[in-house]
């Protein structure tokens, strides 16, 4: 197959030899790697412990039914006269495809295979190979699109299963290994690092805390194994940054806590019951900062809007709060935040650490029935209000946006249908109030706004 060629990624030799040197001058290692020693003797290799994992990860393959839609014209009777079209041509024509992906058995036992969720989706049917040759028809016991996980199960004895690894310990740096079935060649084995953390933002799934790997992961490699040199999983394998249609040095798979999170809750109840806090957040970024006195370097999630009878409601926080702990672990981001409660159940009970006013506070909520929750539009704005039409709202809630002049300095900015709930964290709900409270501090603003469903924190300056 030519396109073997262009997938292929060239890997030196010297930092393997490097991560195998080191392996062997430390004790923990020798239970895994054979100790280098005369001529004649065995080279150090990853092949014990590939010995025990490799069984425990499987090829997936996945068939799917789809009508064909046919040519419009043959909806129309005259057509079909006119042109004696024959009857078997009308009935409904379906083409069946196939698809493959990876998988790991995270319970030998109960025959559990954990993959992504776009590996099985919309399968009408799911065949899971095993490395001795064997396979089995999968039953689909529940997923998770937004953390992409599904989980399968099978019937069938003397499996082997991958051990997890505790993912949080994870650090840049470690050695890992990728495990999987690319482009359907066949179990296939790459080695590499981890490259970073907790990378966000990729607009991938709805949670995102990848690990970031140089471990060669190509399509087919989805829901493979990501294993630690002990043999331990630490992620699955589930994306690639491939501008040019191929591995790159970039791939990304899901920490198995995170996976862990989804995989309990789909066991027990066949689906994820996500919790809910019921806030709209941010980033807090500088200009934020600065407008909320917070000492430079602060990081942390702004709550730009509280839900009513939200859980983060009867907890008692309130919009311009800045959360900086959940359970005692550091937010550094709004991403993370959503993270940390959207990975819990309803009904879990949550710490907060928060600053208001400048000052620490605690609080506790008890999350409620998921709904999405939904990062505030955040726009790197610094107009004032000239040349921006306003009135008061019909339900005295705020203040409506309804014209913005074409050489006003806010073009861009806001919008007819805007509304302005707040003035330097003051609340406002009428026009005057809006401009005694803007006129509090002449050199600038710090605007609440609604605009639709979502809500921000807007900085304005002269």
């Amino acid at each position: 197959m030519a396109f073997v060629k262009r997938f292929y990624r060239a890997v030196s030799l010297y930092p393997l030899l490097l991560l195998l040197a080191g392996m062997l001058a430390s004790a923990s290692s020798h239970a895994l790697l054979p100790a280098a020693m005369s001529n004649g003797d065995p080279l150090p290799s990853l092949a014990p412990m590939l010995k025990s994992v490799n069984p425990a990860v499987v090829n997936i393959s996945t068939y799917t039914t789809r009508n064909v839609q046919q040519n419009p014209l043959l909806n129309d009777p005259f057509f079909r006269h006119f042109f004696n079209v024959p009857e078997q041509q009308m009935r409904p024509r379906q083409r069946r495809t196939q698809s493959a992906g990876s998988g790991v058995i995270i319970d030998a036992g109960a025959g559990t295979v954990l993959t992504n969720h776009h590996v099985i989706d919309g399968a009408d049917e799911i065949t899971v190979a095993l490395e001795d040759g064997r396979s089995f028809k999968a039953e689909l016991i529940g997923s998770d699109p937004d953390v992409d996980i599904a989980v399968l199960k099978i019937e069938a004895k003397n499996l082997s299963e991958v051990e997890l690894a505790d993912s949080d310990k994870l650090q840049v740096g470690d050695f890992v290994v990728a495990i999987g079935n690319p482009f359907g060649l066949g179990q296939t084995v790459t080695t590499g690092i981890v490259s970073a953390l907790g990378r966000t933002g990729l607009g991938i799934e709805g949670y995102e805390n990848f690990i970031q790997t140089d471990a060669s992961i190509n399509p087919g490699n989805s829901g493979g194994a990501l294993v630690n040199l002990r043999g331990e999983l630490v992620g699955v394998n589930t994306a690639i940054l491939a501008p040019s249609g191929g591995n790159v040095g970039i791939g990304f798979a899901i920490p198995a806590n995170m996976a862990m999170a989804s995989i309990e809750q789909i066991l027990t109840h066949g689906e994820v019951r996500r919790g809910q806090l019921g806030v709209i957040i941010q980033d807090l970024t500088s200009e934020l900062a600065e407008a909320f006195d917070i000492k430079p370097g602060q990081r942390g999630a702004v709550v730009a809007e509280v839900q009513d009878d939200s859980a983060a409601d009867k907890a008692g926080i309130k919009a311009g709060d800045i959360v900086v702990e959940v359970d005692g672990k550091a937010v550094l981001s709004s991403a993370q935040l959503r993270n940390a409660i959207g990975l819990r159940r309803v009904g879990d009970k949550v710490k907060l650490t928060l600053l208001r006013d400048g000052k620490e506070k605690t609080v506790k909520a008890t999350l409620e029935s998921a709904k999405k929750q939904v990062e505030a539009d955040q726009r790197a704005v610094h107009p004032l209000l000239d040349g921006v039409g306003l009135k008061n709202s019909d339900d005295n809630k705020g203040v409506v946006v309804t014209e913005v002049k074409v050489d006003s300095p806010a073009v861009g900015k806001l919008q007819p249908g805007d509304l302005l709930v707040s003035v330097n964290q003051r609340r406002v709900r009428s026009v005057s109030e809006l401009q005694a409270a803007a006129g509090t501090n002449a050199d600038g603003m710090l605007l609440r706004v609604i605009r639709g469903r979502f809500a921000s924190w807007v900085v304005l300056k002269k």
